[in-house]
């Protein structure tokens, strides 16, 4: 590695309509290393990152890209600089084909058109350093997660990107493409490229990274070497305070069953699925990505139309069409897709919070009490440690987990008896992570019935009293806590009989 640095930031100052979010950071970032930046929600991760990437201007300070000072004007100056962004919400434009999204305002011409037999060479040849077995000219509509990640890493290298951030690139990742993408990841810090690595998987950061910078509440608090420190220390750096009882402890003690679910089905995707779960109970359902959980829960849910089987509250037989009889018959669903699914986005953090409770904060006539309104969302605000600047505050200028915060808000004031939580903690940090367990086991504690889909085997291990292991549509698989480990749980889910 050369000793200048490729990449510096110096007392690099932001603010949003007078609220400080960067204050003085300086950074420095090796040439060809993986740096992970760590930190919070709300700790300036994105926002640093967004500045370098040309999406947002600083306020004072400088940046030096290769020893020299530079201004990033905009996105496309930060290209052409050297600099590439991979957000957490792929920027793909879907209607395209793979390989238009490759060249998006870079389309080789020749003799005044686009030479596209240049545009199809061109893709494959990147598309193979990845390891992107796919036709160039594949609509990106198609492609799944993995390969979409796969694509936005292929641009970079096409337009030699010296510096490549990679915000939560592992968060719709199965195991298998993770260790797929760490081999691409290592193959290009060994070609000279510098990652910065944005996750909240701690483990992570120790397989891929070399070294980190930790933020809190915009200041740099920690810089260190991966292996010269532990991932409590990082946790100490994030915080600001060891997380004591990471995951809940519960004596497990279920009451009567609360829902059962009797041979649903729903074509390929969903096949003869029984299981019921209990008043005080957590039971985690976990397997591969495209296993059946999701789309399982949706069906409950009322969200998918199930072709046959029965759902059953309180020993009795419900019908559940809709979300809205779901709704009805106290089921709650925390879905995995915030952003599409989980909130409305234009609207402020007080009417997300309300959208499934209206009728309680309504008179008989259905006219919205406005001060009862505020009232319960300040409540859920305080309850949850949401950072907002209040009931207006639009809730897509939120950081992700402050969103998640509100999705679980909502729910929790729907007056509901069972609860769904799909992937509760995805993109979120660790001392929001802490707190939503903490959330579920109390609702647990409290007599609901909640069920966690996750795909994170620490957190199934350290929060259910029950797990559930789906492996192509069906049940492959049932363990107590006391009795499973992260081998069992990956036996059934590759469909293999775990034995005891």
């Amino acid at each position: 590695m050369e000793n200048t640095p490729i990449l510096e930031f110096k007392h690099i100052h932001k603010a949003f309509s007078g609220v400080t979010v960067l204050d003085d950071i300086n950074l420095s970032v090796a040439k060809g290393e993986v740096h992970a930046l760590i930190g919070e929600n709300g700790a300036g991760k994105s926002t640093l990152m967004k500045i370098l990437s040309g999406a947002y201007t600083k306020d004072s300070g400088e940046i030096y890209l290769e020893g020299k000072s530079v201004e990033v004007k905009n996105p496309l100056h930060a290209r052409e600089l050297g600099v590439s962004i991979i957000y957490q919400e792929l920027s793909l434009v879907t209607q395209l084909t793979a390989e238009e999204n490759l060249f998006l305002g870079y389309l080789p011409k020749k003799g005044g058109c686009v030479d596209w037999k240049k545009v199809s060479s061109e893709a494959r040849r990147v598309f193979d350093l990845v390891n992107l077995d796919i036709d160039t000219k594949t609509p990106t509509r198609k492609l799944s997660a993995a390969q979409k990640q796969l694509v936005e890493l292929a641009r970079s290298i096409i337009h030699n990107s010296k510096i490549v951030i990679m915000d939560e690139p592992t968060s719709s990742l199965t195991n298998k493409e993770v260790d797929s993408l760490f081999k691409i990841i290592r193959t290009m810090k060994e070609r000279g490229i510098t990652i910065i690595y944005i996750s909240h998987k701690l483990e992570e950061l120790f397989e891929i990274c070399d070294s980190v910078t930790v933020l809190k509440d915009g200041k740099v608090s920690g810089v260190a070497r991966l292996s010269e420190i532990t991932k409590a220390d990082l946790i100490r750096m994030m915080v600001g305070r060891d997380i004591d009882d990471y995951y809940p402890t519960r004596v497990y003690n279920p009451g009567e069953v609360l829902l059962e679910v009797r041979h649903i089905n729903n074509g390929n995707r969903v096949k003869d699925v029984s299981f019921s779960v209990r008043r005080g109970e957590i039971l985690g359902f976990s397997g591969l990505v495209g296993a059946g959980r999701t789309e399982t829960m949706r069906c409950i849910f009322g969200a998918d139309k199930m072709d046959s089987g029965e759902v059953l509250i309180n020993g009795k037989s419900v019908t559940i069409r809709n979300p809205h009889q779901a709704i009805k018959q106290g089921i709650a669903f925390a879905t995995e897709d915030r952003k599409t699914q989980g909130l409305v986005l234009c609207l402020s953090v007080g009417h997300n919070t309300t959208l499934a409770s209206l009728n309680t904060i309504s008179n008989k006539y259905g006219i919205l009490n406005s001060s009862k309104e505020i009232r319960l969302v300040n409540e859920y605000i305080e309850k949850l440690k949401t950072k907002t600047e209040g009931f207006e505050q639009r809730v897509v200028n939120l950081s992700g987990g402050n969103q998640q915060k509100v999705v679980v808000a909502k729910w929790l004031n729907s007056g509901a008896d069972i609860y769904i939580f799909d992937e509760p903690t995805r993109g979120i940090d660790v001392s929001a992570k802490a707190e939503i367990y903490k959330l579920m086991s109390n609702l647990a504690d409290e007599g609901a019935a909640v069920i966690m889909v996750s795909s994170e085997l620490p957190e199934i291990l350290g929060v259910s009293d029950r797990i559930i292991i789906m492996h192509e549509g069906s049940i492959a698989g049932e363990i107590l806590k006391k009795d499973a480990t992260e081998e069992k749980i990956m036996t059934y889910a590759f469909g293999g009989i775990a034995h005891e």
